[in-house]
């Protein structure tokens, strides 16, 4: 399988990996639900409070599907649609393998993009939380100029991660764009030298880590779940889930270790 997958020696960060160098990260079904299980794995494993995913080597992050190893299936589309995602997969459909959101993983999501980051790649890196580019990496949504559309929703998370026009800008037109100009439109948050791209997730990694790890999943929840609420509703959203945590022993902690001048040493309960 193209997927590695370690917990940090420090404790409470999992580095997920792609690792098919030879294909640009491009992934094949069976990669693509390895990446599955093996975040899955990560949702449900409690030492876990945060995910670094990255690509191996220096030239890619992931380049979408392995075209070579995903030729269209034999089967009618609706037949395979019509099943689950791994029911599909079976069948020869590999593009709902690349969306996430049945999941549920609330654990945040950093991509650290090296090299290239295109298509399904970049609808990959578009699903995480935080995205820190290497200086080397670049980014598009080049499948208007091969007669095709983004199929794992690439268009709309762009249009929810930047401004509308530059969206629309780079889903029309293919072009690719360099790691300035992504973090000059706010598709990435940083760009770092490419020897330090790692080093630099992990440190965001480990200070979200750091915090109550109930209330950064909280967080994440009402960011996806809430967002589109009009006001009343996204308040009274916020105000439910604060009084979900407010009496946990990691709020209780956090106050404490506050007036005590020390640092919490939070549980995640």
């Amino acid at each position: 399988m193209a997927v590695q997958y370690r917990l940090d020696e420090e404790g409470h960060v999992a580095v997920v990996t792609l690792d098919a160098p030879q294909s640009l990260n491009a992934l094949a079904i069976d990669d693509l639900l390895a990446l599955r299980e093996c975040l899955a794995q990560c949702r449900d494993d409690d030492a876990v409070r945060a995910i670094v995913l990255t690509g191996s080597g220096q030239k890619a992050f992931c380049t979408g599907a392995n075209l070579k190893a995903t030729l269209p299936p034999a089967t009618g589309f609706a037949a395979g649609n019509l099943r689950g995602r791994e029911a599909e997969s079976r069948m020869g459909g590999y593009t709902r393998l690349i969306d996430l959101s049945d999941l549920e993983l609330w654990k945040p999501l950093i991509a650290a993009i090296n090299g290239y980051c295109l298509g399904g790649g970049l609808e990959l890196a578009l699903q995480c939380d935080l995205r820190i580019a290497a200086e080397n990496a670049s980014f598009a949504l080049p499948e208007a100029k091969v007669a095709s559309i983004p199929a794992v929703g690439g268009v709309q998370y762009l249009l929810r991660a930047i401004p509308a026009a530059h969206a629309m800008k780079l889903a029309l037109t293919g072009d690719r764009i360099d790691a300035q100009n992504a973090e000059r439109i706010g598709l990435v948050s940083d760009v770092v030298p490419a020897a330090a791209l790692m080093d630099s997730a992990m440190a965001i990694a480990r200070r979200i880590a750091a915090n109550g790890p109930l209330a950064v999943q909280t967080i994440k929840r009402l960011a996806v779940q809430t967002a589109h609420l009009a006001p009343r509703d996204f308040v009274e959203q916020s105000n439910l889930h604060w009084g979900l945590l407010r009496d946990s022993q990691d709020r209780i902690e956090g106050r404490k270790a506050f007036a005590e001048k020390r640092p919490p040493a939070y549980r995640g309960a």
